[in-house]
């Protein structure tokens, strides 16, 4: 019988440990070569992992929320269901997540052919989704408490809940008992993604993954680059405006136009009066890199933590395509599945805060930038407008915005010169015809 274990690759990033967030594939499934079999959470994101191997799995040898180093084997894969003896090297699977008694697989092409790995792990080409096979299980092994099958995440909670699996009724067809199976048991909440503790009034969660990075880049920045936060409050009504006409133009039918896509098209405007903006302070080298492209970072909030993907070349792109680029960047970094491509390179960042409805803060420019613009909540507020005898108060759309910058390369004439011209754009969208 021939068996294969996949290995833990390194995904691109210098990757030496990751934690496995969720396997796709059960004990029995029927796999083919790119098939998605887990997820990993790395310092930057969550990875989809493929199998180099087609075939039948049959071992998970890493549980869910286990952290393992690169070149452990993670899953056995072979031609059939029966498992072999691990290799010594191979960590032992845990008791609930061992194979199942030799179970009868029906045969498929698709099994039938023990591909040869790829070379390239984790970024493989994908064909189509996982091929499940029905598995029947015999009421009395089930009732035995023996061959149940069930998702590691439904067993790790069944664990945590002193549940008995033989005992949960599942949903599904195949038999395959799933968290919501358990929650509709006990009507326990499902397991967080970061495992926590709790004890005595606190509640405590590791310190590991993208957080972990996140807060180790966030204090090398804050205490390698002298910052300095200047800031403006413009009225942005005429924005308001065209957003709203945008919002009705066909061209943008499929784009969700905000306040931030006009804004991020004045950064990239304003960046050609001064470029410095758009630089980086090589310390190593001793020298001032001007960047002749921008990749234009958004900061987004994702369940894991911070992430700021970037927009590769967003300069040039037209505002319909800036507006597209930056939807699917963020709609991506929600879910937390960010590939590591996508969040090297920045060149300038923006971190909207303005939903969360705060009006400006100071943020942290993110390591190898200069300088990252905040863009606070939009909100109507009494506004003077007019001058002389026409000075009267209105009711105005008002927004503040505030620029961080590197002030060992860009002085405060630059920085103010760079945020005033973003404010003149967003304050009347029809000066950047001028730029």
């Amino acid at each position: 019988m021939v068996t294969s274990e996949f290995k833990l690759p390194d995904v691109g990033e210098g990757l030496t440990e990751a934690e496995i967030v969720e396997w796709h594939v059960a004990v029995g499934d029927v796999i083919k070569v790119n098939d998605p079999v887990c997820d990993i959470e790395t310092a930057k994101s969550v990875v989809e992992l493929p199998s180099p191997y087609a075939g039948v799995v049959q071992a998970l040898l890493v549980e869910v929320g286990t952290e393992v180093q690169v070149g452990t084997p993670i899953i056995r894969i072979g031609d059939s269901v029966e498992t072999s003896a691990p290799s010594p090297e191979t960590s032992a699977p845990s008791h609930e997540t061992s194979a199942p008694e030799p179970t009868p697989v029906e045969t498929d092409t698709a099994a039938d052919e023990h591909e040869q790995p790829l070379t390239l792990v984790g970024y493989g080409s994908k064909e189509d989704a996982v091929v499940r096979r029905n598995r029947t299980v015999s009421a009395p092994a089930a009732a035995a408490g023996t061959g149940v099958l069930a998702k590691p995440t439904a067993r790790k909670l069944a664990r945590d809940l002193g549940v008995d699996l033989a005992t949960v009724t599942p949903e599904r067809e195949d038999g395959v008992i799933t968290t919501a199976d358990l929650e509709a048991l006990t009507n326990a909440p499902a397991p967080s993604e970061t495992p926590a503790t709790s004890t005595g009034g606190e509640r405590r969660e590791p310190i590991k993954g993208l957080r972990k990075q996140m807060g180790q880049a966030m204090v090398d920045s804050a205490f390698t680059l002298p910052h300095v936060t200047i800031w403006t409050t413009i009225d942005v009504t005429r924005t308001s405006e065209l957003v709203a006409a945008l919002k009705a133009n066909r061209d943008f039918a499929e784009i969700r136009v905000s306040p931030l896509l006009i804004v991020a098209k004045a950064t990239l405007l304003a960046m050609r009066r001064t470029p410095i903006i758009n630089s980086w302070w090589d310390e190593a080298a001793q020298e001032i890199v001007f960047k002749e492209y921008v990749n234009l970072g958004i900061a987004a909030a994702t369940p894991r933590g911070l992430q700021v993907p970037n927009v590769k070349g967003a300069d040039r792109m037209s505002l319909v395509e800036l507006g597209a680029a930056i939807n699917e960047l963020t709609d991506v970094a929600r879910t937390g599945k960010t590939p590591p491509a996508d969040q090297t390179g920045g060149t300038f960042t923006i971190t909207n805060i303005g939903p969360f409805g705060i009006d400006g803060g100071a943020p942290i420019i993110n390591p190898g930038e200069s300088a990252i613009l905040s863009v606070g909540a939009v909100k109507r507020q009494p506004w003077i407008v007019g001058t002389g005898d026409d000075e009267r108060i209105e009711p105005r759309d008002v927004c503040t915005l505030a620029l961080s910058f590197d002030h060992r390369h860009i002085d405060g004439e630059a920085g103010s010169r760079y945020l005033a011209d973003v404010a003149r754009i967003v304050g009347d969208p029809s000066t950047a015809l001028l730029f």
